[in-house]
């Protein structure tokens, strides 16, 4: 039978306390674990919600840049109809209505740009039948543009101006007499996620009707 020296014993108890982790130590570890995690998924969500905003914002600024480019290249074009209607049909704040050959075909069309709650809508309606006539039925529509939210914020869409515009005169006011508008401005508003979105996306653009801007002043 062997002793071990007085004191090995102990020096034994303290190697193994060195080598591996007590029970204490492991909590805290996971602990400390935990917490990491917990912030690295917090910068990890912030980051693709930064990420989701910027990409909305750039969507929202591509849509408007089109819309806006759709509505002034067409408008600017206005003229009598097919069958001798003035180049304006509608003009009020949230409605567009004119006359104009858009696909360069033998016929005139009638192109409408309305804001239907936060929908920015496209109709466009071909005369037919013998004699020619635009019916309301044979208008096709098509949405070109959404999260509009002028109509909620109580801003026009269509700004009209007369043949007296000189870059700072008001607009008219409605009722408008659409024999009195020579320019239209169109100011979009997108807004595509008001819960996240801090900045409400502004687009404006200005034409002149070219059958009807004689007489402008600049």
């Amino acid at each position: 039978m062997s002793f071990l020296p007085f004191g090995s014993q102990n020096r034994i108890d303290m190697g193994i306390n060195k080598k591996g982790f007590t029970l204490l130590e492991m909590v805290v570890v996971l602990a400390i674990f935990s917490l990491l995690s917990l912030a690295i998924a917090w910068i990890l969500i912030n980051s693709l919600r930064s990420n989701t905003t910027a990409w909305d914002q750039l969507q929202a600024e591509n849509d408007a840049g089109k819309t806006l480019k759709d509505i002034v290249n067409e408008a600017r074009r206005a003229e009598s109809s097919d069958i001798g209607a003035y180049a304006l049909s509608t003009t009020t704040a949230y409605e567009l209505a004119f006359y104009a050959n858009i696909d360069n075909d033998s016929f005139k069309e009638l192109v409408r740009f309305k804001l239907v709650g936060t929908d920015l809508t496209k109709g466009i309606t071909k005369p037919s039948g013998n004699p020619l006539d635009y019916l309301p039925a044979t208008e096709s529509v098509t949405t070109i543009a959404r999260d509009v939210v002028n109509i909620g914020r109580g801003d026009p869409l269509f700004y009209y101006y007369d043949k007296n515009y000189n870059g700072t005169q008001a607009a008219l006011t409605e009722p408008i007499n659409i024999t009195e508008v020579r320019m239209v401005k169109v100011r979009i508003e997108i807004d595509r996620n008001p819960a996240k979105s801090p900045i409400i996306l502004t687009a404006e653009s200005m034409t002149q009707i070219r059958s009807l801007g004689a007489g402008i002043t600049r």
